[in-house]
Parts: C-alpha cells; sequence; structure tokens
C-alpha cells in the first residue's frame, strides 16, 4: 500500500496529513523522519484506532520543516483549523472561569473566560474555577459585601447599589484611598485562600438579620457561608510553598487514555481538568499536542509539574513556563494524585466508552451499508411553528456518530403561512446556498423530520443548487415515535429492528434535532411575550422594547437581570416597574 509514494518521501523532519476518499483531512502527525513515520503505518503491524484510520486513508500529503520543533507548531496549526477525526481534541474548545479583579481607575470584581482576558498590571486573575456557577457565585457574594464599582462606565447619577450601601459611589465621589486599600486587602486575601475575614463578615451580617428577625435574609445568608465551607474544604490539599502551578498525569490503558491536570494557586487545590481520549499506538505524541493545545486556550501557570516522559524540549519551546518532574516530597506525591485520578477516571469508564464507542461506530458504518455510501457526516432538520405563528426550523449535525454541536444552527424562517414544504424548501435552501457561496463542509447525508413531501421539498431545492447529497425522511408514527427511514432515491421505507444499534442512533438524531428546535421556538416564543409584557409599562415605546428584547432575549433573563443593568435600557422608574410586574406574576 503506498509503496511507491513512500519511496518519494525524504528523510526530512516535517508535519503530514491523511486524507479520505472525500478529500477530508482524517489525521494530522508530526515527525523527526516523514519517510519512516509515514511507512510505519503501512507495515500491517497497527490495531486498535490506528488500523482504523489506515483503513480509511485514501492518499496522504507532507510538509517538509527544518526542525522538529517546527513540525509540532504546524500540527498544531493544522488541528485547530481542521479538527481531524483521528486526532486528539479538546472538548468544546474548553476554557475555564477566572475572578478579575481591577484596581484602578476603580475597584471592581467580575467572571472573565481566560481567553478573553488582556493582561495589565492593574488586573489580578484568580482560578480557575471548575464551572462557572461557582465563580459567579463567589463574585456575587463579594460584590454584595463590599461596596466595589458594579456599573459600566460613570452614569451621571448614583444607582440603586449606593442607596443599598453596596457601592461608594465613585461616579460622584471620591473615596478614601485607604479605605479602598483596606477593602481590597481583604478580598485579595480570601481569594488567595483565607477565608476567616469574609467567612466573620457572613457571620455577623447573619447575626444581625436574626435578631432582627429578617429571617429571608438570614436564610439566604446562611446557604451563602455554607457554599463557600464547601469550596474552601475542597481547596484543603495544600502544600507548603504558595506555588502557582499545574500537575499533569495520565493513565493508559487499551487505546484510552485517562489525563488529568491539578489546578495549584496560592500553594492550595483550587481545581482539576480531566478527559478521556482514544488514542493511536503512538500516545506520546497525542498527548504533547493536546497539553500544547490546552494551555493555547487556558492560563499558563509559573510552574508545569509532568512525568519525565513528557518533560521534552518540544513542550518547553511551544508553552512559554517552566517544566519541572518531581523525585521526592510533595511535588511528587501531587503528581501521583494526578496519576490516580486519571487511573480511577479510565478505569470507572473503560467498559461504558468502549460500548458507546463501538455502538455509534458501529451504528453509522450500519447505516452507511443500508444507503449504499460512505457517511462521515449528516445534518439533520426539523421545523416548528405554533397555529402558523413563531416558525422556526434547527439542524443539527454528527460526524462519524457523535453529535457536533459547534456547528449546529437556528433559522427563523422568513415565509408567513404554516406550510411545512415550503418551511423545508426555505431552510435547506439557506443552508446549502450559503455552504456553496462559503466553501463549507458538506454532508453526505440530509435526515428530514417527516415523510415524502418534506423529502420531496429538500431534494427540489438541492437539485437546483445542483448538490447530488443523498436524502432521507425519519418518518413517526400515531404516538409520534421514530417508526421509519424513508429512502429519498427511491422512497423505499426501511422498516429497521426497534431493539438494534442503527434505530437508536436515528431515533437519538431526531430527538436531538426536535429537542433542539423547540428550545429555539420557545426562545421565539419567549420575546414575543416579552413584547406583550412591555406593553403595559409607561415608558418603554417601540425602540425601548426592541433593545431590550435583543440585550435579554428571555423573560427569565429580564427577572434575573439587576436594576443597574435594566437601567442601561430603561428609565429608573420603568425598571422598578418592571422587576416588580415580573416577581409579583409567575411568567
Amino acid at each position: 500500500m503506498f509503496k511507491e509514494e513512500l519511496k518519494l518521501v525524504p528523510n526530512k523532519p516535517g508535519s503530514y496529513q491523511m486524507y479520505n476518499e472525500e478529500n477530508v483531512i482524517i489525521y494530522v502527525g508530526k515527525a523527526k523522519d516523514l519517510k519512516k513515520r509515514l511507512s510505519s503505518y503501512f507495515r500491517g503491524k497497527n490495531t486498535g484506532k490506528t488500523a482504523k484510520m489506515v483503513s480509511e486513508i485514501a492518499y496522504f500529503k507532507y510538509i517538509i520543516t527544518f526542525t522538529e520543533l517546527e513540525s509540532f507548531i504546524l500540527e498544531l496549526n493544522l488541528i485547530k483549523k481542521y479538527n481531524p477525526k483521528y486526532n486528539v481534541l479538546l472538548k468544546d474548545d474548553k476554557t475555564y472561569p477566572y475572578l478579575e479583579y481591577t484596581k484602578k481607575p476603580f475597584p471592581k470584581l467580575k467572571v472573565v473566560r481566560y481567553v478573553k482576558v488582556k493582561k495589565h498590571k492593574d488586573k489580578l486573575l484568580f482560578g480557575p474555577y471548575v464551572n462557572a456557577y461557582a465563580a459567579r457565585r463567589i463574585a456575587n457574594l463579594i460584590n454584595r459585601l463590599y461596596p466595589l464599582k458594579k456599573c459600566k462606565g460613570l452614569p451621571k447619577e448614583v444607582c440603586l447599589y449606593y442607596h443599598i450601601n453596596e457601592c461608594h459611589g465613585y461616579c460622584v465621589k471620591d473615596i478614601d484611598k485607604d479605605v479602598i486599600l483596606k477593602m481590597e486587602k481583604e478580598i485579595l486575601s480570601f481569594l488567595r485562600g483565607n477565608d476567616k475575614i469574609i467567612t466573620d463578615k457572613l457571620k455577623e451580617k447573619l447575626k444581625f438579620y436574626s435578631d432582627n428577625m429578617n429571617y429571608e435574609m438570614a436564610l439566604e445568608l446562611k446557604e451563602e457561608l455554607e457554599y463557600i465551607e464547601v469550596i474552601l474544604e475542597k481547596q484543603k490539599v495544600q502544600i507548603s510553598s504558595n506555588i502557582n502551578a499545574d500537575f499533569i498525569n495520565y493513565y493508559y490503558k487499551d487505546g484510552y487514555i485517562g489525563i488529568e491536570i491539578l489546578f495549584i494557586r496560592n500553594g492550595k487545590l483550587n481545581g482539576s481538568f480531566d478527559d478521556i481520549l482514544f488514542v493511536p499506538d503512538d500516545y506520546k505524541d497525542e498527548l504533547e499536542s493536546f497539553i500544547a493545545l490546552f494551555y493555547s486556550k487556558n492560563e499558563i501557570p509559573k510552574e508545569v509539574y509532568l512525568p519525565d516522559v513528557l518533560n521534552n524540549e518540544i513542550l518547553k519551546e511551544v508553552i512559554n513556563t517552566k517544566f519541572f518532574t518531581p523525585e521526592r516530597g510533595q511535588k511528587k506525591r501531587l503528581l501521583e494524585m494526578a496519576k490516580e485520578n486519571a487511573r480511577d477516571n479510565v478505569e470507572s469508564n473503560y467498559e461504558k466508552n468502549k460500548n458507546i464507542l463501538k455502538r455509534t461506530e458501529g451504528a453509522n458504518e450500519e447505516l452507511s451499508a443500508l444507503l449504499g455510501i460512505n457517511i462521515t457526516r449528516i445534518d439533520a432538520f426539523d421545523n416548528s411553528n405554533l397555529f402558523g405563528s413563531f416558525s422556526v426550523s434547527g439542524m443539527v449535525v454528527y460526524k462519524n456518530g457523535k453529535p457536533a454541536r459547534k456547528e449546529y444552527r437556528k433559522y427563523k424562517i422568513k415565509i408567513d403561512k404554516n406550510d411545512d414544504y415550503n418551511t423545508m424548501k426555505e431552510v435547506i435552501y439557506r443552508r446549502y446556498y450559503r455552504a456553496l457561496m462559503e466553501k463549507l463542509e458538506m454532508p453526505q447525508l440530509i435526515l428530514v423530520d417527516g415523510g415524502k413531501g418534506q423529502i420531496s421539498a429538500a431534494m427540489e431545492v438541492l437539485q437546483s443548487l445542483n448538490l447530488n447529497i443523498k436524502v432521507c425522511g425519519l418518518a413517526k408514527d400515531d404516538k409520534h415515535s421514530t417508526s421509519q427511514l424513508i429512502d429519498g432515491d427511491t422512497l423505499d421505507a426501511y422498516n429497521i429492528d426497534k431493539t438494534s444499534t442503527l434505530f437508536l442512533y436515528l431515533t437519538s438524531i431526531q430527538n436531538e434535532v426536535h429537542r433542539f428546535t423547540i428550545n429555539y421556538h420557545k426562545q421565539i416564543r419567549s420575546k414575543g411575550l416579552i413584547s406583550s409584557i412591555l406593553d403595559d409599562i409607561k415608558g418603554i415605546g417601540p425602540k425601548r422594547k426592541n433593545e431590550l428584547i435583543k440585550a435579554f432575549g428571555s423573560i427569565n433573563n429580564i427577572k434575573n437581570a439587576d436594576l443597574v443593568e435594566l437601567e442601561k435600557y430603561l428609565p429608573s422608574e420603568s425598571a422598578l416597574e418592571l422587576k416588580r410586574k415580573l416577581e409579583k406574576n409567575d411568567y
């Protein structure tokens, strides 16, 4: 296989790309010696994921570089660009939330994602936090206990926060520097792990509200205190020095590799990242790529500790930090802890992941065989309306048997009448006309929710665009459950065994596109409801109504917004009336 092509490959460093029959890149790799590495794939000794990948290779290309470092950087750039099927990728471009404390011109605390942060001497970053909920809850608590600046810009007059002693009124007066420095010292001390001042403040306020029989506020503060204590309990693992470091380790078993990253901030365990990857036989290269991709999206700490097998010059060149492999003491114990967590994650999920992979890949291959095409991408569509109003469509995408959520799309339908046929024509035209114009990836199969009418509408549009894409319909029975797969070319109906993995796979796709579309339909209806509620409030005209709908999107978001946020779009009296109306009525 590829005997003649391999003779022409040089013994030089570089990056290589494997393509399938659809001219899609399915794998990107790097090598010190391109000839040796590429030849190793075609000697018939591959197992697991590598064997499956090799079976799909139609041809390969390569780019020669001068050094191994250049080939590594090129490999990372190509992985980010093409998201190849067989490369290890970050789930959903994972980034973590942080708390950003701004010193000047006014003290302020907010939640940020690291990729959005611009480094500045007057901005301090704390985290990462395991999830946005934890970060927001801590930020809200600190903003409640301390009169930090909460508005964007400088309003012309003081807001509600000033009147309830949660803001110093930076917009109207100068604040004593000593007052700000004392407040800043307490906040930063807490964010660095010293909890006593904050918990004492909470207990003091809790006693005040209890003594004054304000039991609702007392209960709320009691819950906040308990939450903070839980957060602090989780951070009890600590080491003697106040280091900021990540500890990375892994565990490998039969093609599955667990990776664990422990985040140590100010000497305390602040959180962790874990993932299970399905990797080729040579997993060391995959791990290096994964680590480099992770730090391209997240904060790079001052130190990274990892096992000796990963501690190499390539990572040191690509990631601007210090790498260590500890041989004894607390740091070695933390590295072992990371490995134990990775091992536990793999062992506890091993059978489940193995079965899921077999099931989804097997079902996708079974569908390919049934329809006589090689399917790597499926686009599925569904429509929704309410008595002809608020018509929408949704598209979900499955790649190699798995949902590709970043490629899901929503469509607000422009035709006025309740007409499934023309709705389908509109959404198919809008999607694939744009795909042609922007040279987007095309599917091998389009699934529509419905029977012959919806199939006919989709095929008519595809023919007008000169696109040859297979279309099938997912028909439902009288109980509104998936019943048949209808082939658009022959109109044959396949009655698939309801206990088979293929049937479960098709049902999951139909349920997913229905869920996605219905959720979008609810959002659109909610905006209509917002509009009717706003009509009854004095001081809200068409322009302000549109601004509110655009800014908040749903009744729930408006209900959860504070007065300061609402006053950006409404006069104070109108904002207050709206808040009271929403709190009084159960919308």
